[in-house]
């Protein structure tokens, strides 16, 4: 089994609920042991920045899927909760990010891991340190120091 990762962030509907649901679906993939979850965090869009606040959270799961398969299971529970792909940074229902595969380093044109920019982004540092204080982002080093070269970003914990 590998250790993986999974970024969970919604801001239309009902955020929390959605978050939920997805979590739930995660529990569901096939070969795959949904391990721990952390807390809901809130946090100002980045990109497009005229849209709600996001919730985001991190999942700790154990699968024996490849990372591809893995990624196909995150797009299919994707779509089942209504996720719209309207354009880049655009308000969702559902976003589902594999963060981390094991300590793998992937790079095709459907699947990048460790996640682009996760390195940069307090909304994904913050609930993986939470989970796992001493993980190493490959390639990029702990990320509770990542974390910390992000303090100008506002994160709120909401709940534990």
């Amino acid at each position: 089994m590998t250790p993986a990762y999974v970024g969970m962030g919604a801001n239309l509907g009902e955020p929390k609920k959605q978050l939920a649901a997805a979590w739930q679906a995660l529990e569901g993939v096939p070969n795959t042991r949904a391990l721990a979850r952390s807390s809901l965090y809130r946090s100002a869009p980045i990109g497009y920045e005229n849209q709600p606040d996001f919730f985001n959270c991190v999942a700790q799961i154990e699968t024996s899927l490849e990372a591809h398969a893995l990624f196909e299971q995150l797009q299919k529970i994707e779509s089942r909760l209504g996720r719209v792909r309207s354009f880049q940074n655009a308000p969702r229902t559902i976003d589902l990010d594999l963060l981390l595969y094991g300590e793998d380093r992937i790079e095709t044109p459907a699947l990048t891991v460790p996640h682009p920019r996760m390195h940069e982004r307090a909304f994904v540092l913050a609930p993986l340190v939470e989970l796992d204080p001493a993980i190493v982002i490959p390639g990029h080093g702990a990320a509770a120091d990542l974390l910390r070269a992000c303090r100008d970003q506002q994160v709120e914990r909401i709940d534990a």
